[in-house]
């Protein structure tokens, strides 16, 4: 400022020093308010703060501050190190969040596809059986209706007899099959065959319901 000039010279021997006791003591009295993290935020309130004391000061030796900036913070060298340090154990447990999350998914997915191929397994078991419960029930209608004196019991026996009999040639012409022991003879195919009639006619009752 002109009017101010001879001021500005004489009153000051060291104008820039000067200033920046100015500036260090505001920034003493404003930072020391403010979080780390807030500080870098708001820088630009900083420099506000700066340009207002600065003002009031330099204006009685005829400076006019017009504008003030902070370029960039820099903290102590330990601080920066404990800063990167947080920042990297933030970001390793926002990995770890992400990386559970991905594995729960896997898994809910994984036992979802288990369920379902268990489940289409199941159903695709159903209705072979019910398939081979359908097939012996038209065959024996059928036979016993070409061949009189026939009843269904005799033509089910016969079925169950041609089976018993073809389920023993596989297990024998089988090389890598394990040993298995039946009882053997008449009254232990009479047996077998009961026992298949019965479970047959349960299922078909069954579907039936």
């Amino acid at each position: 400022m002109e009017d101010k000039a001879s001021d500005a010279y004489y009153k000051l021997s060291n104008p820039k020093t000067q200033i920046q006791s100015y500036v260090f003591d505001v920034i003493r009295a404003y930072v020391p308010k403010l979080e780390l993290d807030d500080a870098f935020e708001q820088k630009n309130e900083i420099a506000r703060a700066v340009e207002d004391e600065l003002e009031k000061a330099m204006l009685a030796y005829g400076y006019e501050i017009v504008q003030t900036l902070i370029v960039d913070i820099e903290p102590d060298d330990k601080v920066k190190r404990a800063m990167n340090e947080i920042n990297a154990a933030a970001r390793m447990r926002v990995a770890a969040n992400e990386k559970a999350e991905a594995e729960k998914i896997v898994q809910i997915k994984r036992a979802e596809g288990e369920a379902e191929a268990k489940y289409l397994s199941g159903l695709g078991i159903a209705r072979q059986r019910q398939a081979i419960v359908d097939g012996l029930r038209d065959s024996v209608l059928g036979f016993s209706g070409n061949v009189p004196g026939t009843s269904a019991k005799d033509v089910m026996d016969l079925v169950l007899l041609t089976q018993y009999f073809d389920t023993m040639k596989e297990i024998g012409s089988t090389s890598k099959s394990s040993a298995v022991f039946l009882p053997h003879g008449p009254g232990a195919v009479a047996d077998i065959a009961s026992q298949i009639r019965d479970g047959c006619l349960q299922a078909s009752s069954h579907h039936t319901n």
